[in-house]
């Protein structure tokens, strides 16, 4: 390594280091926050957005311009990054609906008396400094930062150089609001460099990060997965599946199958596979592909599906276990509710998964045995998501089976304490 190199390497070290001192400091200050400072804060930070619309979408073509100069980049990715006013009017109305929440910190979970007197309580407390990385999607910056600030989190972001700009003019509303709301401007951070190094930096930053949630696609979880020195929320695809049943309701997984794989089809709970019950195959196949490829989406299908819809291209093995993040799906015939089930914890990736069915004992078996993070009957796959949970937005989705599954809100972003009250007993 150059000296040159060394010296960048080192400033970008140091740097990290004061973010991370920064958070630390104000992870005590936003523990013992009012619920009325993080709510000001919350809702100035909305108001701040609706404001100053304008800004960040001229920040925000900066990162789209950026993009469009990558050759690989595709038309799902550029759907992620690229922000109008609804989407800045959404990101608003997700602080305001996190604001309107509990303030789930200092709430007593359980409580209990022991024989010998002792009164035990189990509380509600910040988990910690939260590290955030992500790739394209601004609106994980205002997302993530509200869910954090109303746990009581402070959060080091940091963005992909895609979206860099996007997340700069946003995180810029969102330290307004804690200025306005005498709350420490560190309490939401961003590491101020696109230097791919600042990944790793953070990844081993043990002293000052206490949970890592990474939001991008596999590449970028993989490695956080395999480089962390710290805990990882995450979900390493969106394998989603929906299941159309012998016993459905063709109108419903007409709508369902269409709205599930193109509403968005870029997103994590956008389905990629679409599995048909044999016993209905032939009555319903052909129309719901007919309307998925008149919306727009490619299909891949195995022998029986192209043998009832001939447009579609052969499926390969590999099919089943791609997240496409595009307009293209997989589509196979499967011999009834047991296969499907089989289908689904083969190769999928324990997202979301959905069934369509009128019959409640084949939904009831479907959500029992498929083992995934978010189950549903009758609902599309795009669904999965906090905002659509009741829970104001997520930092993510994760599949993993410790601390947290599914949507991580601000309950999730939550651990807990014992208070042990006694009155002078010593134990024997």
């Amino acid at each position: 390594m150059s000296v040159a190199k060394s010296s960048s390497a080192n400033e970008l070290h140091l740097r990290m280091q004061v973010l991370g001192r920064d958070a630390r400091a104000a992870a005590d200050v936003l523990a013992r926050a009012s619920e009325q400072a993080k709510n000001t804060a919350l809702r100035a930070a909305a108001a701040g957005l609706r404001s100053d619309k304008a800004a960040i979408l001229a920040e925000n073509e900066k990162d789209v311009a950026y993009a469009e100069q990558k050759p690989d980049i595709t038309a799902a990715f550029l759907d992620r990054l690229r922000l109008d006013g609804a989407r800045i009017d959404a990101m608003a109305a997700g602080l305001e609906a996190i604001a309107d929440l509990p303030d789930p910190i200092g709430s007593v979970l359980a409580e209990w008396t022991r024989p010998n007197g002792l009164r035990i309580r189990r509380v509600r407390v910040p988990l910690g400094v939260i590290g955030v990385i992500f790739e394209a999607r601004p609106n994980v910056t205002a997302d993530a930062a509200g869910l954090c600030l109303k746990a009581g989190n402070p959060i080091l972001l940091r963005p992909g150089s895609e979206s860099f700009h996007s997340a700069a003019a946003i995180l810029e509303r969102l330290q307004h609001g804690l200025k306005l709301a005498d709350l420490p401007e560190a309490a939401i951070q961003m590491v101020p460099t696109r230097d791919r190094a600042a990944v790793g930096e953070m990844l081993r930053m043990t002293d000052a990060i206490d949970v890592i949630v990474p939001r991008g696609g596999k590449s970028l979880i993989e490695r956080v997965v395999q480089e962390s020195q710290i805990p990882v929320f995450r979900h390493l695809e969106g394998i989603c599946h929906v299941f159309v049943d012998r016993n459905a309701d063709l109108d419903k997984a007409r709508k369902i199958a269409v709205n599930a794989k193109m509403r968005r089809p870029g997103i994590c709970g956008a389905m990629e596979t679409l599995l048909i019950d044999a016993a209905v195959a032939e009555k319903f196949l052909p129309p719901i592909l007919k309307d998925l490829a008149q919306a727009g989406c490619a299909l891949r299908g195995d022998e029986k599906t192209r043998a009832l819809y001939p447009k579609a291209e052969a499926a390969t093995e590999a099919d089943w276990t791609t997240e496409y993040s595009d307009a293209i799906l997989s589509v196979r015939v499967v011999d009834g509710l047991d296969a499907a089930i089989a289908h689904i914890n083969r190769y999928g990736s324990q997202h979301t998964d959905s069934i369509v069915t009128e019959d409640a004992a084949a939904a009831e078996k479907f959500m029992e045995r498929v083992d995934s993070a978010i189950v549903m009957q009758n609902a599309s796959t795009q669904f999965a998501d906090g905002g659509e949970f009741g829970m104001g937005a997520e930092i993510g989705i994760s599949t993993g089976r410790l601390h947290a599954r599914g949507p991580v809100g601000v309950e999730q972003l939550t651990t807990y304490k014992y208070h042990v009250l006694g009155d002078g007993q010593v134990r024997p």
